[in-house]
């Protein structure tokens, strides 16, 4: 199908610049063609900002990046209004966020308050400043990068805040090989170009939301998320939000494995990404040293899965 021809050239961009990291390009494209916002967490120096940026260059779209640092100001990002003494009237001048994608680099490098003016942004696609709401111009994407918290200068994202995230990521050390490549600036000699436009997105989600769910597939993603909100190990469960999000990310993943329709692996492949960053472990888990994605990873192995065919 010529839609997918345009994901499946999109993915092949991002790894031009991205080596060795297939599946995390892979359900990196599927968050953008859900329609969600993209968070990559992981130490310094493993290729955040680059699948970042790699993403953005694939994409033909208006794109902003901002640093954050301790000093970035929540009108840096939605905009302030100015008063003109000439007109005597105040006029809004927009900030960063009024783009299609906004980078967010190191984005827990911020004041909470900075933090909290990408909520309603990331949730509503619109900012509201001096009482006036104004709307961003679609499709609109986050995309941030954070360093584990604990890191020097970092401070941990609120809940409400990750929950905005429909999928959250680590890209891990480069394997051997690839790291090789990496050190010979193989990825550099290879830029990125745009492959799809904004129409070309709007299709492709659109697309995206014709992939069929069976009954049982909604079954079983509900099935999960209980599990999460009654388990002994997890103080928080997943959210509503998380369990829309799962859906929509499985009929990405479904588009980009060229089915009409989803399938419990599916569902399992991206059970991790999609809702360990939704939970909260308890403190008896922190003490044994059990992270989200183990617990998310046992929930998944113990639940049963639906017995779909292929067709």
């Amino acid at each position: 199908m010529n839609e997918y021809n345009k994901a499946l050239n999109m993915i092949e961009q991002v790894q031009r610049a991205v080596i060795g990291k297939e599946e995390c390009v892979v359900k990196s494209v599927a968050a953008i063609l859900a329609g969600g916002h993209i968070l990559l967490n992981d130490i310094p120096g493993v290729g955040k900002t680059t699948l970042a940026m790699a993403l953005a260059g694939a994409m033909s779209l208006k794109a902003s990046r901002v640093q954050f640092t301790p000093d970035v100001m929540p009108s840096d990002i939605v905009g302030f209004s100015v008063y003109q003494k000439d007109t005597g009237r105040f006029v809004f001048q927009p900030g960063s966020i009024f783009c299609n994608l906004f980078l967010a680099d190191e984005i827990n490098r911020t004041s909470p308050k900075t933090q909290s003016a990408l909520l309603e942004v990331m949730e509503e696609g619109q900012v509201t400043v001096d009482g006036v709401t104004r709307s961003l111009p679609q499709p609109f994407f986050v995309i941030a990068t954070q360093n584990p918290f604990g890191s020097a200068g970092t401070q941990m994202l609120p809940e409400s805040q990750l929950d905005r995230f429909m999928i959250s990521m680590s890209l891990g050390y480069p394997g051997r090989t690839d790291e090789l490549a990496i050190l010979k600036g193989e990825n550099l000699k290879r830029p990125v170009s745009a492959a799809v436009t904004d129409e070309d997105l709007l299709m492709l989600q659109t697309q995206t939301e014709q992939i069929f769910v069976h009954d049982e597939i909604y079954d079983y993603i509900e099935r999960l998320v209980q599990r999460t909100r009654n388990h002994e190990a997890i103080d928080l469960g997943v959210s509503p939000r998380g369990a829309i999000c799962l859906v929509k990310m499985a009929r990405a993943l479904a588009f980009l494995r060229q089915r009409e329709f989803v399938v419990p692996e599916d569902v399992t492949d991206l059970a991790v990404p999609v809702m360990a960053h939704r939970i909260l472990e308890s403190g008896r888990a922190r003490m044994e040293q059990k992270t989200k994605e183990q617990l998310v990873e046992q929930i998944v192995k113990e639940e049963r899965r639906p017995t779909l065919k292929r067709r």
